[in-house]
């Protein structure tokens, strides 16, 4: 009786992880019965926020990447807070711009006229954030489907989360580590940057308090230098913002790695890339290949898009992106 008691329990056992494990697969046809039309519902809106400007590009795939990284994909970083200490008021996230916020918010309101209840906000945000690389010139791929939202968004969980601007190649390369992402998928996602932006003060440093024998960074191209220098001049506002890449700014190529071989990269973790010997040979691999570049990026996303998601029974699909139900 104590032999059959226990094969009992080890079958259950078995049973409960194989629902589990099953629950937690995402897949590209997630709502094939229940929003059949939910990614041109949402490309449709995202290309109409495109046309209104460009900022919604480089501002959606930015959003997509700090909220994978903390919490996991989840939409977590959506959510407002009346008392300002939600995960978008962290120190890290303030310069999220509100065009990527914007895009999610009205593709998801489009979504939910047609599918109501159905569709989550993380899958919003990822399908969105493939959609802009496409409409700017980048790879498209398919997007894996069934996340839910998360419950948690508080902006004192982000710090240490994020990569910073003037990290070093191990400090990237285990932040990326600790959500199952190497380090070929780390050089490979920091080429979303071909259309990036970013404000003054994250790379000041590097131009007038670099060390005390060179006030400027020696790994900066002197002339690159000389032109943030006049477009971020000492003590100017916080408003102002440079491309990350300055030559195609509004294309998704592979330009922003031919920058760094020539000492073009605007944050000490771009340029490091290349200057550490570990990292090169992917960097001049992208720069020579813009296919193969693509094919990386492409494949990274779709690792990205995995990371600490919730399915099955777990989270919500939220009415309202910015509040949970």
């Amino acid at each position: 009786m104590g032999m059959e008691l226990r094969r009992s329990l080890l079958v259950g056992v078995v049973l409960v992880v194989v629902v589990v494990s099953g629950e937690a697969q995402l897949r590209p046809n997630f709502y094939q019965f229940t929003c059949p039309k939910v990614e041109s519902i949402v490309r449709q809106a995202v290309l109409k926020k495109v046309r209104q400007t460009f900022v919604t590009v480089p501002a959606t795939l930015r959003l997509f990447f700090h909220d994978c990284f903390v919490e996991g994909c989840d939409a977590s970083v959506l959510i407002a807070s009346p008392r300002g200490d939600a995960e978008k008021d962290a120190p890290d996230n303030l310069s999220l711009a509100g065009d990527g916020f914007d895009t999610v918010i009205k593709a998801k309101q489009a979504v939910e006229a047609r599918c109501p209840g159905v569709v989550s906000c993380a899958d919003v945000l990822a399908i969105a954030a493939r959609d802009v690389v496409v409409l700017s010139g980048g790879p498209s791929f398919t997007v894996e489907l069934g996340r839910r939202d998360g419950l948690i968004s508080q902006a004192r969980r982000v710090a240490g989360h994020l990569p910073g601007p003037d990290f070093n190649l191990n400090i990237l390369a285990n932040l990326f580590r600790m959500n199952n992402l190497t380090t070929h998928d780390m050089i490979a996602l920091s080429g979303a940057h071909t259309v990036g932006f970013s404000h003054c003060s994250r790379f000041a440093k590097r131009l007038y308090a670099f060390g005390p024998s060179s006030p400027v960074d020696p790994s900066f191209n002197l002339p690159y230098a000389q032109l943030l220098m006049r477009a971020c001049p000492r003590d100017v506002g916080p408003t102002i913002a440079v491309n990350m890449d300055p030559f195609t700014p509004t294309v998704f190529d592979n330009v922003y790695y031919r920058n760094l071989l020539k000492g073009e990269g605007l944050f000490t973790s771009d340029q490091v890339l290349f200057s550490n010997l570990l990292s090169r040979p992917v960097v001049k691999k992208f720069a020579a290949d813009q296919s193969s570049f693509f094919r990386a990026f492409a494949a990274s996303m779709v690792k990205l898009g995995r990371v600490g998601v919730k399915t099955g029974h777990q989270g919500e699909i939220r009415k309202d992106c910015t509040a949970f139900n």
